[in-house]
C-alpha cells in the first residue's frame, strides 16, 4: 500500500473544500483507492493537504493521470497560490510491537 500526500497551498480567503470533496468523490470510483482525509496545516492556515490511500502506486498513476482529476484541478487553478505539491510514500508494515515498561 501506499499513501500520497498532496499538498495545496491556498490563496488567502480560497475556499477549496468543494473542490476536495469532488476530488475524492471522484477518486472513490478508481480500482485500488482505499480512503482519504482532509488536512490544514496548524503552522500555516493556506497549507491544506490530502491524504489518500491506494493499493498501489500504479492505481495512483492512472487517477493521477484521469482527465476528471486534471479537469477538476484545472478548474480550482484560481485558488491555488502555488502548484499543489505530490508525495507518494510506501506504507511500512509493523512486523512487532515491543512494550517496554519505563522504570
Amino acid at each position: 500500500m501506499i499513501k500520497v500526500i498532496v499538498e495545496y497551498k491556498v490563496k488567502e480567503g480560497a475556499d477549496i473544500a468543494l473542490t476536495l470533496l469532488r476530488l475524492r468523490s471522484y477518486a472513490m470510483t478508481f480500482p485500488g483507492f482505499i480512503g482519504a482525509e482532509n488536512l490544514r496545516s496548524e503552522k500555516d492556515g493556506s497549507i491544506t493537504a490530502m491524504a489518500s490511500t491506494w493499493e498501489n502506486v500504479e492505481n495512483w498513476r492512472t487517477w493521477e493521470s484521469a482527465k476528471i482529476r486534471k479537469q477538476i484541478l484545472r478548474e480550482a487553478e484560481n485558488l491555488f497560490a502555488e502548484e499543489p505539491r505530490v508525495t507518494i510514500y510506501r506504507i511500512m508494515p509493523t512486523t512487532a510491537w515491543e512494550y517496554t515498561r519505563l522504570e
